[in-house]
């Protein structure tokens, strides 16, 4: 061990550091994937609409899954940007051909969340 003092911003901090060997250092376990099979995406036709992320942020909630109908209004998924919750929802009936992000997922604008028949 081996202590030191810092200087933050005019305060004086006391810090100890401990001295480690590097066989010693583990490296960080990678994420695992997760072991559920995807859902069959309906295949998209030529009059598909993608519906993309307006905004850069999380997708808080998904309300929809493949080859699900949808009306007009239905509320696809919520996208939470700048502490906001923004509800994505369908411009028209239709049905659900794929979704294309989960809950938990940062998206970027113009990122396409899901397609709609």
């Amino acid at each position: 061990m081996k202590a030191y003092k810092v200087n933050v911003n005019g305060n004086v901090y006391e810090i100890t550091l401990e001295i480690i060997d590097k066989a010693d250092i583990k490296a960080p376990e990678a994420p695992k994937q997760s072991e559920a099979p995807a859902a069959q995406a309906a295949p998209a036709s030529a009059d598909a609409q993608t519906m993309t992320a307006p905004m850069p942020g999380n997708i808080l909630k998904v309300n929809v899954q493949n080859g699900q109908a949808v009306k007009k209004g239905d509320v696809l998924m919520i996208l939470e940007a700048m502490k906001m919750e923004n509800e994505i929802m369908a411009p028209c009936d239709a049905t659900v051909a794929s979704v294309n992000v989960t809950a938990g997922t940062t998206v970027e604008a113009g990122t396409v969340l899901c397609t709609l028949n």
